[in-house]
């Protein structure tokens, strides 16, 4: 019942819209309106306005991290292990992605397994990041640089992690992340995906 306890406040963690409060306190249009639709900083940031997708950013990669960090603290206090936190962490994941606040329709997860991942292993995390970064520098376009990302994250895992359930739960994260790109896919083999800071919003 404990874990069960875990994985439905891990869940509802997730399901905050960072993206949505951010674009409420900033005045702007909900990012589901515009863009690709997603509610994550990336579309956020198409508004132009950098302080709300920051905010956005942070605060979807800190409920990630806020939710392993709290499992990993009380887990062992109620007699659980590492199972609990890999269920808190996919847990929180898909509330990221199956937001009960939003009709169960989120974002992608990209910041969100990052916090995650820092939570749970911070070089694993920082890899991640540097992966990203460094596909984003290159060619300036979000979705390949999380699909380049979440392709090599689990290698990063199996290097400096335990083969564990929270082993399982990176790589269950980085096979959503994949699947959840799908029609990004579709547009980076058609030449179609559009590149980070591309104003695509209505007026607010």
């Amino acid at each position: 019942m404990t874990i069960v306890v875990f994985a439905l406040l891990a869940y509802l963690l997730g399901s905050v819209p960072f993206a949505v409060i951010s674009s409420w306190i900033f005045k702007l249009p909900d990012p589901r309106t515009y863009g690709s639709g997603n509610p994550g900083a990336t579309n956020v940031l198409r508004t132009g306005k950098k302080a709300a997708a920051v905010v956005t950013l942070l605060g979807d990669a800190g409920k990630g991290w806020l939710a392993v960090a709290l499992a990993q603290h009380f887990a062992p206090q109620w007699g659980m292990e590492n199972e609990a936190v890999a269920i808190a962490a996919l847990a929180v994941f898909l509330g990221h992605v199956f937001p009960v606040f939003l009709h169960f329709q989120g974002g992608k997860g990209v910041a969100t397994a990052v916090g995650i991942l820092l939570g749970l292993n911070p070089w694993v995390g920082l890899l991640a990041i540097a992966t990203w970064l460094l596909v984003a520098l290159v060619w300036r376009i979000s979705s390949l640089s999380a699909l380049v990302a979440a392709a090599l994250t689990p290698v990063y895992a199996f290097g400096l992690m335990a083969f564990d359930a929270l082993l399982l739960a990176v790589l269950s994260m980085s096979l959503m992340l994949i699947w959840r790109h799908q029609s990004n896919i579709a547009n980076l083999l058609a030449g179609k995906e559009g590149r980070i800071g591309e104003k695509k919003t209505p007026d607010a």
